[in-house]
């Protein structure tokens, strides 16, 4: 997958998130912020976008695992479309590469 194509995912992944009905989002957010604790464990200080979507990349299914331990009474919750590509897009804002969109490339 590009930068491009998965920069696009994440951000309306956080855009559904924004929209949630004000019920849900509470429990979204305490999923999201989950997933973002376990991108964190897994990639580390130091990462660069393009591991970001390797990552992304080589599968989520194991985003399904946290959303689940964080939210099992709520199925909703686990709503890959918005959760993951939330916490993805979250994360991606701590790319040693990241510019605000974009990623900086280095000559």
């Amino acid at each position: 997958m590009s930068f491009e194509n998965a920069i696009y995912q994440w951000q309306q992944g956080e855009r559904r998130l924004r929209a949630a009905p004000s019920e849900r989002c509470s429990l979204l957010e305490r999923v999201t912020d989950a997933l973002v604790a376990e991108l964190r464990r897994r990639l580390g200080g130091r990462f660069s976008a393009e591991e970001l979507v390797g990552l992304y990349d080589m599968g989520t299914g194991w985003c399904l695992q946290v959303a689940m331990k964080v939210a099992p009474e709520h199925p909703w919750a686990w709503e890959a479309g918005v959760v993951v590509d939330a916490a993805f897009g979250r994360y991606l804002r701590e790319a040693a590469d990241y510019a605000g969109g974009r990623r900086e490339l280095r000559t």
